[in-house]
């Protein structure tokens, strides 16, 4: 179910006589549905900071937005009530509650439900290590927590406001497990994001065992699982063997960033990019790729796009787009991530400050995402050659997407490219008037023009 976009979302579609070409035409990218589930995009909701009201009743009445846009999954941040010194939303007190402020668990049935009308999964983001510190099982179930050699309960990774749970205790288990299963029967979740995966003290065999479980909790149910680590990290390397189908692209994002800190070059990327792929090729599941999320955002010092990866970070997306893995697209990395947002307060998404730019871009990225086969999750990735270091090309079956990291305007040819009819779906130069068309010959003699951080993609007929 598809509908049109209101408020900020409605960008009228138009004929554009402009500089990729005199018969550009509009392009209708929204409302598009993924041609398989490898052609799927992911969203990362704070129901917190999503609306104003920040309640899940508020936020199940702008689904309709989220779906025109061709979000696929939603990934919500914990829900669960949270421990007072920080209120982290990672420092859950219950994982059978909702957070009071968010609603209750029958709104949590309505807001999946509708969810599920419009075509998109839920996943819940899942805190296995830790609880808070002011958790009841402190009292109630001490045997519930790892301890040091004098026999403290220990704060993981030196964080204050949570303890670490003890998953050699089978009641532990039972409990974490119970919980699992209660989302899934309980509000027809479809999936976790389970939080600090590289944590040592939760055994594989744990990890193991409970995904066949979920796997199989409801027959005919699909349940999906995300490990918050980057498995091809070799310390990482264990939970290759778990079960889950999707981890996070971590180490390329924080190479890319580092990059535009340090002084980017375009054939850095491209060595990033390609070791990312020989990396890939050697683990078992699929890839989150992302820019952005809540840890990028306000943890890493409180970043936005812009402040991260600067003029870059248009060219960045349809590289996170168009390059390899699932898409995440962060609460307001849409319309150009225009605040850095305190999840401890629920920090509000300032849904007025619109990049145009970037919202369309993105608009007609995820249609390419979806409509292309080639572009699928795992699919293969070639890199071109092109007449400019500055400027990176790179082909997935049909789909060519060309971006100038230059300081200037450049044109430039590509080497290997198949001669023939393109249609070019997006242009930079254009899209800040919403996304357009129009086909064109192109082939390796043929010299592409873009403009400073200028980008385009093209399908071959």
């Amino acid at each position: 179910m598809k509908k049109a976009f209101l408020n900020i979302w409605t960008l009228a579609t138009v004929l554009i006589l402009s500089a990729c070409g005199g018969g550009a035409q509009s392009l209708q990218v929204d409302s598009t549905v993924p041609v398989s589930d490898e052609n799927r995009v992911i969203y990362q909701m704070n129901v917190g900071a999503f609306t104003s009201e920040g309640t899940f009743q508020a936020a199940m009445q702008r689904l309709d937005r989220l779906d025109t846009l061709g979000v696929d999954i939603i990934w919500l941040m914990p829900i669960y009530p949270r421990g007072e010194t920080m209120h982290s939303p990672y420092a859950a007190m219950d994982y059978k509650a909702v957070n009071p402020s968010y609603g209750t668990i029958d709104d949590v049935k309505a807001f999946v439900s509708r969810a599920h009308e419009l075509g998109m999964k839920v996943w819940l983001d899942w805190v296995p290590n830790h609880v808070a510190q002011e958790n009841p099982w402190v009292e109630t179930h001490p045997d519930y927590f790892t301890r040091d050699a004098k026999g403290q309960m220990i704060h993981p990774h030196g964080w204050g406001d949570v303890l670490e749970l003890n998953y050699q205790n089978p009641e532990l288990v039972n409990e974490v497990n119970s919980a699992l299963k209660f989302w899934i029967e309980t509000c027809d979740v479809d999936g976790y994001r389970c939080d600090y995966l590289s944590s040592p003290t939760i055994p594989v065999s744990y990890w193991q065992d409970i995904i066949a479980q979920l796997k199989s909790f409801v027959p005919g149910k699909k349940i999906e699982m995300m490990s918050e680590t980057d498995i091809t990290d070799c310390h990482n390397q264990r939970i290759d063997s778990c079960g889950f189908d999707y981890d996070y692209a971590w180490n390329l994002q924080g190479s890319i960033a580092r990059l535009c800190r340090k002084g980017f070059k375009a054939d850095t990327l491209k060595q990033i990019c390609e070791r990312f792929l020989e990396k890939s090729a050697k683990i078992k599941n699929r890839r989150m790729v992302y820019l952005t999320n809540h840890d990028q955002n306000y943890n890493d010092g409180g970043n936005t796009l812009k402040q991260f990866y600067g003029e870059n970070r248009y060219g960045l997306t349809v590289l996170e787009f168009t390059f390899y893995g699932m898409p995440l697209i962060y609460n307001g990395q849409e319309i150009g991530d225009p605040d850095t947002l305190n999840y401890f307060t629920d920090a509000k998404v300032k849904w007025q400050l619109v990049d145009r730019k970037m919202l369309n871009t993105v608009r007609t990225l995820i249609a390419l995402h979806h409509q292309q086969l080639s572009l699928a999750a795992d699919a293969p990735v070639e890199f071109m050659n092109t007449s400019n270091a500055d400027v990176l090309a790179w082909r997935r079956g049909d789909v060519v997407a060309v971006v100038n990291f230059a300081e200037s305007d450049v044109a430039v040819t590509i080497e290997g490219l198949v001669s023939g009819s393109y249609d070019q779906q997006l242009c930079s130069a254009t899209i800040l008037d919403g996304p357009t068309h129009q086909t064109i010959s192109l082939d390796a003699s043929t010299p592409i023009s873009l403009e400073t951080k200028g980008y385009a993609v093209y399908v071959k007929q």
